[in-house]
């Protein structure tokens, strides 16, 4: 299983008590500010896709929602050919003040073919550009993936990139490693 619980965790780059997806401004609630030298970025652009959806909304829902979409895209052969058919995830809704339940989302992309059932729902994603950078899920020698979305969203701040206000998503590079083998690409989108 790859997502077990990350803690309390919130939307990577919501300031409390912000809604889900408002990206901080550096300096509030004593946010120390991290070396952003530790990371490295690239620009990517997403084509548009059309992704199958499955939501939880619990205590666990990376774990909950994953075990969802993992009984689908099994049975569809979907998970064997992770370049054709990747997995992006992103906190829906994210967590709210002292709220231990919080929601999460894990998208496949699917072509044309792909029929809903046992609870999955299609979307037309369309695209755009992200600033995206690599780290573990567990284990990363330059932070938690709490600090990684930190330490992103300030390389975006500090090379001119806005955010632009749609979902920052989490691409899983093997969806069937075990957590501490999990390895995620982190997308900002971003306005040059």
């Amino acid at each position: 299983m790859p997502w077990a619980r990350r803690g309390g965790r919130r939307s990577p780059i919501a300031k409390p008590g912000a809604p889900d997806h408002t990206p901080p401004r550096p300096g509030l609630s004593g946010r120390r500010r991290m070396p952003v030298s530790e990371i490295t970025v690239r620009i990517a652009r997403l084509e548009p896709m059309r992704v199958a959806s499955v939501q939880a909304f619990s205590e666990n829902p990376e774990r909950d929602a994953w075990e969802k979409l993992q009984l689908w895209a099994e049975a569809q052969g979907y998970l064997d050919r992770p370049e054709e058919h990747p997995v992006f995830g992103f906190n829906s809704p994210g967590p709210g003040r002292g709220g231990q339940r919080y929601g999460y989302e894990f998208w496949i992309r699917v072509g044309p073919e792909a029929a809903a059932e046992g609870g999955v729902e299609f979307k037309d994603f369309p695209g755009g550009l992200y600033a995206v950078t690599t780290c573990k899920l567990l284990g990363d020698p330059t932070g938690s993936v709490m600090e990684v979305w930190q330490k992103l969203w300030t390389w975006a701040q500090q090379n001119g990139h806005h955010w632009r206000k749609t979902h920052e998503l989490e691409k899983l590079h093997d969806p069937r490693a075990p957590a501490e083998e999990l390895v995620l690409d982190l997308y900002l989108p971003i306005e040059s």
